[in-house]
Order: C-alpha cells, then sequence, then structure tokens
C-alpha cells in the first residue's frame, strides 16, 4: 500500500513540471517558470522532512535476559598490565 512518503515522491517532479508548464502558458519566461517551479518542489520537500517528518516505528521488545545468565565482564582500566 502506498504510503504518505511515496506520494510525496511522486509529487515532487510533478508539482516542478505542473507549475512550470503553467507559468510558461501564463506568460512567463523559463528564467522565471522554472525556478518558481523548483521552488514549489522544495516546499513539498520541506514538508515532508520538517513538517510531517519520517519517525521511526517502534521494534518489537528484546526478550529480557534468562537469570542463569552470567553477566559479562567489565573492563575498570585501571592496573592493566
Amino acid at each position: 500500500m502506498a504510503d504518505y512518503y511515496d506520494y510525496v515522491l511522486g509529487f515532487i517532479p510533478a508539482s516542478m513540471v505542473a507549475v512550470t508548464a503553467l507559468l510558461l502558458v501564463a506568460g512567463l519566461g523559463v528564467t522565471t517558470a522554472v525556478p518558481l517551479g523548483a521552488g514549489t518542489s522544495a516546499v513539498v520537500v520541506g514538508h515532508a522532512l520538517f513538517v510531517n517528518g519520517p519517525t521511526s516505528v517502534p521494534t518489537e521488545p528484546s526478550p529480557a535476559p534468562s537469570a542463569d545468565a552470567s553477566p559479562t565482564p567489565s573492563y575498570n582500566g585501571a592496573g592493566a598490565d
């Protein structure tokens, strides 16, 4: 099933092409329309990263160590020869 970020990945180039084409049809020059189209793509990326940012999915908790497991020795760094 498509997730939010799948739609974002599709919308980034679509928004750039659509906005650029609309601005070109409206009579703006290429040197103005392309940066404005790229700006809309940057806004989409910014929204995906900062407004609706990715979160880590909690994983299943690891099983508790058994009672008969011996603790691992720790190194305190004192008096090593």
